[in-house]
């Protein structure tokens, strides 16, 4: 019966994943700004904890980490020629007249976030160190490539 169950979980999990890659296939606006609405609620996480708003949870650090690492991975993927415009997106035109700057800086981000993990959940003296040089290299990528809200 176990086993049964360890099969089903892992062909829940194969269908998941293929449903979200379809998804991000079909609407890559929708995709990213998934990602992005992830980031910020998970930056909004850790930095309730770094002023002292909230008690510091290193399994909600890292799982901060995990979701950043997610988008790293998958932003570059999502700005295909077809969704430079639609679904009030803030993405900027440049993104795609710059695309390797645009990709280098998704990397940079996740190379931040990896290098950064195992400090921010050790304490909260950590995090403060790790936010500091993960959130730059979020800023550095909105800086040159996201609108500002209208």
């Amino acid at each position: 019966m176990k086993l049964a169950t360890v099969f089903a979980a892992a062909a829940f999990a194969v269908l998941a994943l293929g449903a979200t890659a379809v998804v991000a296939q079909q609407d890559p606006i929708a995709a990213r700004k998934a990602l992005m609405k992830g980031n910020n609620d998970n930056a909004r996480n850790v930095t309730g904890m770094i002023r002292g708003n909230a008690a510091f949870d290193a399994a909600i650090v890292n799982a901060a980490f995990d979701q950043w690492a997610e988008t790293a991975k998958k932003l570059p993927g999502l700005f295909p020629d077809s969704s430079k415009t639609g679904g009030e997106t803030r993405a900027m035109p440049k993104i795609w007249d710059n695309k390797k700057d645009f990709d280098d800086k998704a990397t940079a981000f996740g190379k931040a976030a990896a290098d950064n993990r195992a400090k921010a959940v050790e304490s909260l003296d950590g995090l403060k160190a790790a936010i500091a040089v993960v959130g730059k290299t979020c800023d550095n990528c909105h800086e040159d490539y996201r609108a500002p809200r209208q």
